[in-house]
């Protein structure tokens, strides 16, 4: 879940505290609430501890291994920089992440491992519902990934047709979307009824939810239907590169209409 209280309207931002804490090797952030926002282990860092965190990389299933290095990542929602330092230190892709906060910043940084910027890698301080209408970013973002909660988790705080349909805009050809829907208010049928109105039904997969109830979704810029085959290596050469249970991915991962 993270952080990124953003519209369109101007008007003054009341930012949560942020803290984080201990529990045994796992350290959690906290937007002032016991919600926990991101975490991360003491003694691997770089790994994605939770699982939905691990799904939001179901992307790699859509693309060849060996052009991951290089392609662009977009992160809107720091949280804990787990998905950007797993892109960055893991992948080597470019990557970047838009996050409001700068206290969450300053403690990704000084709590979470977060790398400095450098060339390859970079935070934008801004409201995501801006940011993504500079043209830097339109059709540059292979892996756009979008994980935006307020302090309570109560539900996506951008969630329509106007900034999915932005999203899509990001995207390069082979470009995927991959969204948290998790939220107590939130309903799924109607978040994925804004994606496929933004992508077309045939661009949208979906995994059923965690044990948490985070229920993780893709979107293609290009819809395509990998036979089951290319799927599963593409799956045990992920498992076998960087450590991640893609061959559950496909099983788990489903289209959610046929493609026409």
């Amino acid at each position: 879940m993270r952080a990124m209280p953003g519209s369109n309207a101007k008007r003054p931002l009341r930012l949560p505290e942020v803290n984080f804490s201990d529990e045994g090797r796992v350290r959690h952030l906290h937007l002032g609430t016991e919600w926990i926002q991101g975490s991360m282990r003491l003694d691997a860092p770089t790994e994605l501890f939770h699982e939905y965190i691990q799904r939001m990389m179901a992307w790699l299933l859509f693309v060849e291994p060996d052009s991951v290095a290089g392609r662009q990542a977009l992160q809107l929602g720091l949280g804990a920089g787990s998905l950007s330092k797993f892109c960055y230190t893991k992948l080597h892709m470019q990557t970047a992440a838009i996050e409001l906060n700068p206290q969450v910043l300053l403690a990704c940084r000084g709590w979470f491992q977060l790398p400095a910027d450098n060339p390859r890698f970079e935070v934008v301080l801004a409201d995501a519902a801006e940011e993504i209408q500079n043209p830097r970013w339109w059709g540059r973002v292979d892996a756009l990934q979008v994980d935006l909660y307020d302090h309570e988790a109560a539900a996506p705080v951008l969630d329509s047709y106007l900034f999915y349909s932005h999203c899509r805009r990001l995207l390069s050809d082979q470009g995927c979307l991959t969204v948290n829907l998790f939220g107590r208010a939130s309903s799924f049928a109607r978040s994925l009824d804004k994606l496929s109105d933004a992508f077309g039904a045939s661009a949208v997969w979906a995994f059923k939810p965690t044990r948490e109830g985070n229920t993780v979704v893709l979107a293609q810029r290009s819809p395509n239907r990998p036979a089951a085959d290319l799927l599963l290596a593409r799956a045990a050469e992920i498992e076998a590169r960087w450590g991640l249970p893609a061959v559950k991915w496909v099983r788990g991962c489903k289209p959610c209409a046929a493609i026409a």
